[in-house]
């Protein structure tokens, strides 16, 4: 993880891929002491990474119980990113509309840091690239509160996003997918940069489908 994060959002982060990766079970008790110490943190940062996790589902906290690994089943993710695609392939069709000189600069450098991540197989920094370009397509909408209610729905799939680019081909395939929703944009085709990016996120989906079933079988040989 980054040293730039804030030693809260470093624990939320990595509680989060944790999550993400299935290393915790649905309702599992996390074990505020041995976090605390493993992170190497008091548990004021510890409770503030806990209580962002309980902001986006992740984690249920009991008064005088504790906290609970809340997971997501596989069923109400794949409505997630249902709902996903269909948000973001609003914002990018009214972004085809109405985006402007420096936000179509903008998401094109996002696009070649996406390019450099790739050429150099660093995949959280083509992470973070991606999510750059992801967030200008939505301001890019114009419709700010699409844009915010966008961004909240994409906050809370985060980890599972992150985790489907470990998957063997994805960095490849997701830079495709972008090249032509860009390309339909420049050529102002709003219905077809919408559908491929409804297709991009449905991909997203289903590639963490596999993550996870991947990861599930990786344990079973272990054990």
């Amino acid at each position: 993880m980054s040293s730039k994060l804030k030693p809260a959002d470093r624990i939320r982060t990595e509680i989060e891929q944790r999550i993400a990766a299935g290393d915790y079970l649905d309702g599992e008790k996390l074990n505020e002491v041995a976090l605390a110490e493993q992170f190497a943190v008091s548990r004021t940062p510890l409770r503030e990474a806990l209580q962002a996790l309980r902001a986006v589902g992740l984690v249920e906290l009991i008064p005088n119980r504790g906290a609970f690994v809340r997971r997501p089943s596989m069923t109400r993710l794949v409505e997630m990113f249902e709902m996903m695609a269909q948000m973001e392939g609003w914002c990018v069709k009214l972004a085809t509309r109405r985006v402007t000189a420096a936000q179509r600069l903008y998401m094109g450098q996002a696009a070649r840091d996406c390019e450099s991540a790739l050429a150099a197989g660093q995949i959280d920094a083509y992470y973070a690239a991606n999510n750059r370009l992801h967030h200008m397509i939505y301001q890019a909408s114009g419709n700010a509160f699409l844009a915010e209610e966008t961004e909240n729905l994409y906050r809370r799939l985060d980890p599972f996003r992150r985790r489907q680019l470990d998957m063997v081909g994805r960095l490849e395939q997701s830079m495709s997918e972008h090249t032509a929703i860009l390309e339909a944009m420049d050529l102002g085709d709003e219905d077809r940069a919408s559908e491929l990016m409804r297709l991009h996120v449905n991909t997203l989906g289903a590639t963490y489908s596999d993550y996870l079933t991947l990861m599930e079988g990786r344990r079973s040989s272990a054990g």
